[in-house]
């Protein structure tokens, strides 16, 4: 069920005087089962992109198919690509709005048009999926807490049983607990259904040690695409982004620098120690 972006560009403000160009002959293969991190500078285009991604945007020229269909032929379902490729917005918990936590999960599916018995296993389902047991299904969603109510978000999004998610910055605002909380479900999320996650990141370190595939957006264009560990190699370019790499791999990199014998492409804590101690001897 792949998502395939075909040159892509899209204006800001398109024909008046504050008109600038937001992407820039964008094109992408999203397949099945990936897990990519897209990252880039604050106004590079990432969220703008992935708002193309399920139809909130119209580019204003390219194409975009999914399973092979063009979005924006007039006789395709916007409303089943916006099911099939699940979009979850920045600070999603601020969309919460409903008296209940299963009634806020409940609202995604009932309006696509489930039959109220399969939106209700769908909803009790993706509620189990994110960890919100079942003292909690009854409550305000106002009453949890930071790491909950995003929990509580995503759900809303999974109970539409989307094929490809797609999370805008989902750990801003949280503690380094609730971020860990929230990555380690994602993936769990992903290994376990097999759906296609893009995380919208300025994280290095989230990317690192989470994505399989990496896309690098600057200035509305792909600067990168390849797996984490070859990205991180273009220090400078990446630098040059706004970009830096992950705290890791300059801590080796100094040290290798200093003739300690580490792998320079060391992009998480565990891979930084195990070379650190092999190349001392512990």
């Amino acid at each position: 069920m792949s998502l395939i972006l075909d040159k892509i560009n899209y204006y800001y403000s398109k024909g008046t005087a504050f008109e600038s160009k937001a992407l820039k002959n964008i094109s992408l293969t999203i397949p099945d089962g990936e897990f990519i991190g897209l990252i880039g500078h604050t106004g590079s285009g990432k969220s703008t992109l992935i708002q193309h991604m399920n139809g909130l945007i119209r580019a204003d020229s390219g194409s975009i198919y999914y399973n092979g269909q063009d979005i924006y032929d007039k006789d395709f379902k916007m409303t089943e690509l916006r099911r099939k490729v699940g979009l979850v917005f920045q600070y999603p918990e601020h969309q919460l709005f409903e008296a209940t936590v299963i009634k806020d999960v409940l609202f995604g599916p009932t309006n696509m048009g489930m039959d109220k018995l399969k939106a209700e296993l769908a909803a009790y389902g993706a509620l189990k999926a994110v960890g919100i047991g079942e003292d909690l299904i009854d409550a305000s969603p106002f009453e949890l807490s930071g790491g909950q109510k995003r929990r509580v978000a995503i759900a809303g999004v999974l109970a539409m049983s989307p094929e490809i998610l797609i999370l805008d910055e989902p750990t801003a605002g949280l503690d380094p607990a609730g971020r860990t909380e929230i990555l380690r479900l994602l993936k769990k999320i992903h290994e376990d259904n097999g759906i296609t996650v893009i995380l919208v990141s300025h994280s290095m370190e989230d990317v690192a040690e989470y994505a399989e595939r990496l896309i690098v957006i600057d200035d509305g264009e792909i600067k990168y695409d390849d797996e984490p560990r070859k990205v991180f190699t273009h220090i400078d370019e990446l630098r040059k982004t706004g970009l830096e790499i992950p705290e890791c791999t300059e801590l080796v990199g100094r040290l290798a620098d200093l003739g300690l014998k580490v792998d320079r492409s060391c992009l998480t804590v565990d891979e930084a120690v195990a070379s650190i101690l092999q190349s001392t001897g512990y």
